[in-house]
């Protein structure tokens, strides 16, 4: 399997760190960076799944 790498750009709104894929343009959420940057990761996951393997 091909190894993809994306940009993660966090940043910490109120009492929440929000991270970003810009290069897909998922989104998630978490109380903590690592969260954040996890949640981040399953939604590009999925996201790039239904894209590409569910046509």
């Amino acid at each position: 399997m091909k190894t993809l790498r994306f940009t993660i750009i966090v940043c910490e709104e109120d009492d929440m760190y929000i991270a970003k894929c810009p290069e897909v343009g998922t989104v998630d959420q978490g109380e903590t960076i690592e969260q954040a940057i996890a949640g981040v990761k399953e939604a590009t996951r999925l996201y790039l799944e239904e894209l590409y393997f569910n046509n």
